[in-house]
C-alpha cells in the first residue's frame, strides 16, 4: 500500500486544490492524508482524501503525524509532498520501481521543476551539503535535461517517497527544527544507519514555490541560519563545524544583523546535537 501525505499551512485554496487534483488524476496512491497545521484547509468532496488538523508545530511534526497515520493503515511506502507541488502523470511508478530494485534505498525523489517557468528549469535533483553545512538543491536554475538516476547525499522534503522501514529506523523528522533542514538532518541520520537515496528524473513534479514563508522573510532567515548550525553540529565533521560557525560570525556584519545574532545565540539550546 502506498499512501501520500500532503502537508499544508495557510495555503491558498486553489494551491491545495491543484495539488490534490493532480494526485487524483495520476491515480497512483491508495489514499492521501492532508495534514493541516494551519487549521483552514478545505478539500471538498474527495473520497480518497483524509484531513487531519493539528496545531502548528512545524513541517516535520505535521509530516510525522501523516507518517503515523500511514503506518496505522498499513502503508509500505509513504509519499511526502508539499501543497505547492503538482505531480505529473506516471510520476510514482519510476520511484516505486527504484525502491523495489534496491532494498537499501530509504528514500527516492523525483525531478522537481519550477512550475510555469519558461524555458523549463530545474528546481531540485536532490540536495548537497557544502563546506559550511548549507544545503543546496542540485541543478537549481539549470535548463531541464537530466534523465539518468543519480545517487544523492540528501533528498528534498518537498517531494519524496520513503520506505516505511526507513521511517521506523530513523524515527522520522526531528520536530525541533520546525522548518528547514529537517530533511537534511533526516538524510544524514539515515546514512549513518546505512540507508541510501536516489533521484529518479523520469519521475517529474512541478513546484510552485512557497508564498507562506516568503511573507515572513526575517523568520525564514532565522530558521535557515539556526537550523543550518543545528544540523552541522549534529551531523558534520569538525572541519565543517568550524567553517559553519565562522560563516555565522561573518554574517553578523550584514543585515539583518539582529536575525543573524539571534540565530547564533540560540542554536545551542535546545540543540539536536544533544540527543
Amino acid at each position: 500500500m502506498i499512501i501520500g501525505v500532503v502537508v499544508t499551512h495557510a495555503a491558498p485554496a486553489a494551491q491545495l486544490d491543484r495539488c490534490l487534483d493532480a494526485l487524483t488524476v495520476a491515480g497512483s496512491l491508495d489514499r492521501v492524508v492532508v495534514v493541516d497545521n494551519g487549521g483552514a484547509a478545505a478539500i471538498g468532496d474527495r473520497d480518497a482524501v483524509d484531513v487531519v488538523r493539528t496545531d502548528n508545530r512545524g513541517y516535520g511534526a505535521a509530516a510525522n503525524e501523516g507518517f503515523s497515520l500511514a503506518a496505522e493503515q498499513g502503508a509500505d511506502l509513504v509519499a511526502l509532498l508539499n501543497d505547492d507541488v503538482i505531480v505529473r502523470s506516471s510520476w510514482l511508478a519510476p520511484l516505486v520501481a527504484a525502491l523495489d530494485r534496491d532494498e537499501r534505498l530509504g528514500a527516492v525523489q523525483p525531478k522537481l521543476l519550477f512550475a510555469d517557468r519558461e524555458p523549463t528549469t530545474v528546481n531540485s535533483l536532490g540536495v548537497a551539503v557544502d563546506e559550511y553545512g548549507a544545503g543546496h538543491d542540485l541543478g537549481s536554475g539549470e535548463p531541464d535535461g537530466a534523465d539518468d538516476p543519480t545517487d544523492i547525499e540528501a533528498f528534498t522534503g518537498g517531494a519524496v517517497v520513503f520506505r516505511r522501514s526507513f521511517l521506523e529506523a530513523t524515527g522520522g523528522f526531528d520536530e525541533r527544527y520546525f522548518l528547514y533542514y529537517e530533511d537534511v538532518d533526516l538524510s544524514a541520520r539515515g546514512r549513518v544507519l546505512g540507508w541510501r537515496y536516489r533521484c529518479i528524473p523520469t519521475s517529474v513534479v512541478d513546484h510552485i514555490g512557497s508564498a507562506t514563508t516568503a511573507a515572513t522573510p526575517e523568520r525564514t532567515r532565522f530558521l535557515q541560519e539556526r537550523n543550518r548550525l543545528w544540523c552541522t553540529f549534529r551531523n558534520g565533521d569538525r572541519r565543517t563545524i568550524v567553517r559553519a560557525t565562522w560563516l555565522s560570525v561573518r554574517r553578523l556584519r550584514h543585515e539583518p544583523r539582529r536575525v543573524h545574532a539571534t540565530a547564533c545565540l540560540l542554536y545551542t539550546s535546545p540543540s539536536p546535537r544533544d540527543i
